[in-house]
């Protein structure tokens, strides 16, 4: 947001940007920026322009670092959920290095959906209901969500009911929405036949007992902690779950998603991408 940093990044002088950017407006027809009061700022159209053009610029930045230098290993960038990237992918690597030492990864964590085509990833890892259908996609597996807890949480006695929950702490996180049948303490205790007005206030929200998280990561992280008890993914947590680092409080499970292989098709590195597919089905 300054034509000042933009003329020394670009090497060329503030007036040539200011040029630039007036041609820019006048092909569009409207400003792209309120220029008074400073700080400079996006208008409503700029703001619809600047994500297209950054992807352009920086899809041309990806295609021209794929073909310079031509000796250099370039890693293979994996594009995953922040959860599923911290608790099953990071745990795993050391098996990836040791089974191929010449393919370095980048693993990029994030909920957003990455740009295949545009270059931001070579290989994303999605979480779905159903298998994504315009690129070449593979389902690696699919997961199912329960009530998981440290061992030494259940010292006040084993869940075998939902009646036996109103003791302990639950630990909530926020689907945003996205999915309304999504896995949630509210959809378990219904699953398990919970009713009562006692059993009814466990599924809401604001029990002073309880904690509630924004992101997947950091409710994970508080039963970790030994903080409750949580509706989690059996796949993210599957890590811990094997060390015996956490336990399956009760054995009812709700269906959770799918998570795929994406790429695009004939990716110039596609062999590479189906020894990673294959690694990551060996690793389950």
């Amino acid at each position: 947001m300054s034509f000042k940093d933009a003329a020394a990044e670009l090497g060329v002088t503030p007036t040539a940007i200011s040029h630039q950017v007036r041609l820019l407006e006048e092909i569009c027809g409207q400003r792209l920026f309120q220029r008074r009061p400073r700080p400079l700022v996006l208008t409503r159209a700029g703001e619809r322009l600047f994500p297209a053009l950054k992807t352009g610029f920086d899809a041309f930045a990806s295609a021209v670092a794929s073909i310079s230098a031509p000796g250099e290993v370039k890693p293979l960038r994996v594009s995953a959920p922040n959860a599923f990237a911290s608790r099953w992918l990071v745990p795993r690597l050391g098996a990836w290095r040791a089974a191929q030492p010449d393919v370095p990864l980048e693993v990029i964590g994030t909920d957003a959906v990455l740009d295949l085509r545009g270059g931001e990833c070579d290989v994303a890892i999605r979480y779905a209901r159903r298998m994504p259908m315009d690129l070449a996609a593979e389902e690696l597996c699919r997961d199912c969500f329960g009530p998981i807890c440290r061992p030494d949480v259940l010292r006040a006695g084993p869940v075998r009911n939902a009646a036996d929950l109103i003791g302990y702490p639950l630990v909530h996180f926020d689907w945003l929405g996205w999915d309304p049948d999504a896995p949630t303490w509210r959809l378990w205790l219904a699953a398990a036949g919970a009713d009562g007005a006692g059993l009814a206030t466990l599924g809401a929200r604001g029990r002073t007992r309880d904690l509630t998280f924004r992101e997947e990561l950091h409710a994970i992280d508080a039963v970790v902690a030994g903080q409750g008890i949580g509706i989690l993914s059996d796949v993210v947590v599957s890590h811990e779950l094997k060390r015996g680092k956490l336990v399956k409080a009760h054995p009812l499970a709700l269906p959770g998603y799918g998570f795929y292989i994406l790429r695009l098709p004939r990716h110039p590195r596609e062999q590479v991408i189906r020894d990673f597919a294959s690694w990551a089905k060996a690793s389950l």
